[in-house]
């Protein structure tokens, strides 16, 4: 019998979550989400940042490290059986981070609104729901 999972982020997802899906999986994925993308928040204006744009002031060695742990949202997910076409969409949003992160001065800012792995958790979990609906 599926399940619903509470997101901690305002994911909506349509349907329910297998099962079979490991909810301590889906967890870590949200802390590591939560660690590099809202672990923060910027006092005034209510916005939330985490440790990306942080590491990012590192040039390119800061980025290359969030997005190693980046790609940890996406390998879980290939565990937890997302699509392949959803393992795509996932990658190419590491990709979009780590090369917007890089750009001098303005990677900063562009690591505190893109939020790839925010992005990715709702990616896997819309993935994850609708092969529930499918069955």
């Amino acid at each position: 019998m599926p399940s619903t999972f509470d997101s901690r982020f305002d994911i909506e997802y349509d349907g329910e979550i297998p099962d079979s899906v490991d909810d301590a999986a889906l967890r870590r994925m949200e802390t590591v989400a939560a660690v590099f993308d809202e672990s923060v928040r910027i006092p005034g204006i209510g916005y939330r940042i985490g440790i990306d744009p942080i590491l990012g002031a590192l040039p390119v060695a800061g980025d290359a490290v969030s997005a190693l742990f980046s790609l940890y949202i996406v390998a879980e997910s290939a565990y937890l059986g997302v699509s392949y076409s959803t393992l795509l969409k996932m990658l190419a949003n590491v990709t979009i981070d780590f090369v917007g992160g890089s750009l001098p001065y303005a990677g900063t800012v562009f690591d505190a609104v893109w939020k790839a792995n925010k992005r990715n958790v709702e990616l896997a979990l819309e993935d994850l729901a609708r092969a529930v609906d499918e069955q």
